[in-house]
């Protein structure tokens, strides 16, 4: 398909999923964030927006991260699979909840990722951000909750990044 209409969709057990077309906003934090994260990263990892992560391939399961931040030594043209991702960020949008909230984190989790964020709007103030932040149990394979910051964030792992969430607005 073309690169254009391959950038808005996501396939779940093999199934074409597409996707609606995030809100301005949605992208800047999504952007804006991933700014920070490269700044943080160091030459190791790279960190990339809107791109292809193979989870599994049989079922077919294929998402489309806000932000993604990964092993800078695999090959531009090589498929971007779990084991190479150490963070997994997604900027919830009102028509994403229940992919964002639900199905995403339990399949990040299960393919083994370590780290998955979570960026909400406040349903009042749309410019008031949450921040979810999970690490991976890796006995359950399931996300445990490390921690909800509004406002700010100030973490050391996975990188060292300290930035206010205005900055994102």
């Amino acid at each position: 398909m073309p690169e254009e209409v391959c950038r808005r969709i996501e396939i779940v057990d093999g199934a074409i999923v597409v996707t609606p077309a995030p809100r301005r906003l949605h992208k800047i934090i999504a952007r804006r964030l991933a700014n920070e994260l490269e700044l943080a990263a160091g030459a190791e990892l790279t960190v990339a927006t809107d791109v292809d992560l193979r989870l599994r391939d049989v079922p077919l399961l294929n998402r489309r991260p806000d932000v993604v931040v990964y092993d800078s030594t695999l090959p531009d043209d090589a498929v971007l699979r779990p084991q190479h991702c150490l963070l997994v960020v997604e900027v919830m949008s009102p028509g994403s909840v229940t992919a964002d909230q639900t199905d995403k984190p339990a399949e990040y989790a299960a393919a083994g990722i370590e780290h998955f964020w979570r960026f909400e709007s406040n349903s009042l103030d749309e410019r008031r951000l949450t921040a979810f932040r999970y690490r991976l149990d890796p006995t359950t394979r399931t996300y445990a909750p490390a921690g909800a910051d509004t406002g700010k964030l100030s973490v050391s792992d996975p990188v060292e990044l300290r930035i206010d969430f205005e900055s994102l607005l």
